[in-house]
């Protein structure tokens, strides 16, 4: 642990298991399994798009987006895109761009976009002085030709409102910052109960195209 920071926790996966104990938080969190054959085989046939993400690890490296349609399969890494007639031709792909690290499946969303380009948010909450408290909260623009939306992959930032109202509409703005914050709040004592010692957190929020929010990840080293 380091006393700045506060406890650390690399695995996605725990944290995301903590957080589907609450039904409301649970609501928000998009479908996830760890990566084997037969889970990618379900979780394409029933969403027909799901993003790859290794278990540990920031800054969108690693992360990969597979698509299903008219028999074949689709999948995009960094700017690249192949696509395969077999999922054992898929699996080869993503297992060389894996090289042996565990990953997660997780139930692609259709984010809302501006200007074509995918946007997500991400919400900083830190304690100091035993009190959490907001830090940030930011839209980013995801870098033409990309689905990362990371700012270390070029993604452009933005203020909360601005993505919000470019993406959706200006009567949104409130309602799904607040929604946000509660997802936050409600999360955030959920983890800490959990894992004691949390002191920092930075939530990657997905708003998709019908307006709906989705918690992509939740980080405990926000960059």
């Amino acid at each position: 642990m380091n006393g700045s920071l506060g406890r650390q926790l690399a695995s996605k996966w725990i944290k995301t298991n903590a957080l589907l104990a609450n039904p409301y938080v649970a609501r928000h969190i998009p479908p996830s399994r760890l990566f084997n054959r037969e889970n990618l085989r379900r979780m394409v046939a029933i969403h027909g798009m799901v993003v790859l993400k290794p278990v540990r690890g920031a800054g969108g490296h690693g992360l990969m987006k597979v698509t299903a349609g008219g028999g074949r399969y689709s999948l995009k890494h960094k700017s690249q895109t192949r696509s395969f007639g077999s999922l054992s031709g898929l699996i080869r792909a993503v297992d060389a761009t894996r090289r042996g690290r565990p990953y997660l499946i997780q139930k692609g969303i259709h984010l809302a976009t501006v200007s074509g380009r995918p946007i997500d948010y991400r919400v900083k909450y830190v304690k100091a002085g035993g009190t959490w408290a907001y830090r940030s909260m930011v839209g980013r623009i995801a870098r033409r030709g990309l689905f990362v939306t990371n700012l270390c992959r070029g993604g452009t930032m933005v203020t909360a409102a601005q993505g919000i109202r470019r993406s959706l509409s200006q009567r949104a703005v409130g309602r799904k910052k607040q929604e946000m914050r509660n997802l936050t709040k409600i999360s955030t004592s959920l983890l800490e109960s959990r894992f004691p010692g949390i002191g920092q957190l930075g939530f990657d929020y997905g708003i998709d195209r019908r307006g709906h929010v989705w918690m992509l990840e939740v980080n405990t080293r926000p960059q």
